[in-house]
Formats: structure tokens, C-alpha cells, sequence
């Protein structure tokens, strides 16, 4: 979980201002998703936590994931959590939170990559280095280690949306309809965004195609 984040939800002024106990919170923690959505409308913090609990872990890989890095990360799921209580109004389909988070998470690092590509360009920042113990499978190969790593590298050369659409693809194993989702596109432009993106690695990709389709599954 991330540090200080029971300060951080405090922010977020409810109903339930007062101490829970621990029957309510155990009792709130069981609820899906649709039910935690419809007390959080109601400025109910308890659930807002609970809510937090269960999606910050995979609001922290996708970003993670498609950054390289855990620099910021924390950041970027506290404004995520923060723009979805804001937000929770244009959420149609309650059930569905989760990846409506997805596709906040993934507007906040695109906005992030943006901002580093153009600093780098004008040499005033550098590139996070790539976490590999972060984005690599536990089991993965001395090999594929080295393979990720350097694709991370390119990665890192292409425009956000199609490097943010690569890897929701061949990383995160998204299904191309909730690729288009997540990056809050159509389903023709995140196709074209993969191909130049697939077209660009495999262009300056060094390794051989079998190592390719290894590194791909053993990123997951």
C-alpha cells in the first residue's frame, strides 16, 4: 500500500467522519464494486478506503507497467483515486470502476510521459532507469531480463500513445477492445498505434523472434 495513504483519504470529507468500527468495515469491505460506488456518492469514506484497498494494487502496476519504473507512481494513484471521487458522477456503469480507474491511471502517465519526452528532447531531464525487478516476472531469465530491458529502452523513443498501447497489449495482455478503453481511443487507432509501435521494435529489436514472443510471455 502506499505510504501515508490513510492521511492522503482524509482529504476526502464524508459522512462517516468518525471512527468506524471494525464490524462496519468488515462489513463494507465485502461489498462489489457497484455498492462501494454508491456510498462513495453519499461521501462515504469508509467505502472510499475500501474501494482504495481493493484497486490500488493494480492502479500501481498498470502504472508501473507502463512507465518502467515506480518513479512517481505513488503520485499518480493518489490523482487518480482523487480525479475518480471527483469524477464518480460520469462513471455510468458502477460495475465497471475498475477499469474506468484503468483509464484514468493510464491518462495521468500519458500526460507524465509526455512532459518527460520533451524535456529529454530539450536535454533538461533525464529517463527513469528501467525497474526490472518491478516489470519482469519473478521467474524470468537472466535472458529475458535483458531482452525487456531493452525494449523498455525503445519503449521509451515512441510517443506515449503508442507506447501506452503496446504495452497494455503485449504486456499487460489487454484484449485490444480494452486497450482501446484504457487509452480512450477507438478500436482502429489503438490497432494502428500498436502495429507502428510493433512495426518500430521490430525494426530495432536485436534479438531473435523466438526470444521475442519468450520475453512477451514471460512479462506478464
Amino acid at each position: 500500500m502506499v505510504a501515508g495513504t490513510n492521511a492522503r483519504l482524509r482529504l476526502i470529507r464524508g459522512a462517516a467522519d468518525a471512527s468506524p468500527g471494525e464490524d462496519r468495515v468488515s462489513r463494507v469491505a465485502h461489498l462489489d464494486d457497484a455498492q462501494l460506488v454508491a456510498l462513495v456518492r453519499e461521501d462515504d469514506r469508509i467505502a472510499f478506503e475500501a474501494m482504495y484497498r481493493r484497486h490500488a494494487a493494480f492502479a500501481m502496476n498498470l502504472a508501473v507497467r507502463i512507465q518502467g519504473s515506480a518513479t512517481d507512481v505513488e503520485d499518480v494513484v493518489h490523482d487518480a483515486f482523487l480525479r475518480a471521487h471527483q469524477r464518480l458522477a460520469e462513471l455510468r456503469d458502477a460495475a465497471a470502476f475498475r477499469s474506468w480507474l484503468g483509464a484514468i491511471v493510464v491518462r495521468l502517465v500519458r500526460s507524465r510521459l509526455r512532459r518527460r519526452r520533451l524535456l529529454n528532447l530539450v536535454g533538461v531531464s533525464a529517463a527513469d532507469p528501467v525497474d526490472l525487478d518491478l516489470v519482469a516476472s519473478t521467474d524470468a531469465s537472466p535472458e529475458v531480463r535483458a531482452l525487456l530491458a531493452q525494449v523498455y529502452a525503445l519503449l521509451r523513443t515512441l510517443p506515449a500513445d503508442e507506447r501506452i498501447a503496446w504495452t497494455l497489449r503485449h504486456v499487460e495482455r489487454h484484449r485490444l477492445e480494452d486497450v482501446a478503453e484504457l487509452a480512450g481511443c477507438s478500436l482502429a487507432t489503438a490497432k494502428r498505434r500498436i502495429a507502428r509501435a510493433q512495426r518500430y521494435l521490430t525494426e530495432h529489436y536485436v534479438a531473435p523472434y523466438e526470444a521475442r514472443v519468450r520475453l512477451t510471455e514471460d512479462a506478464r
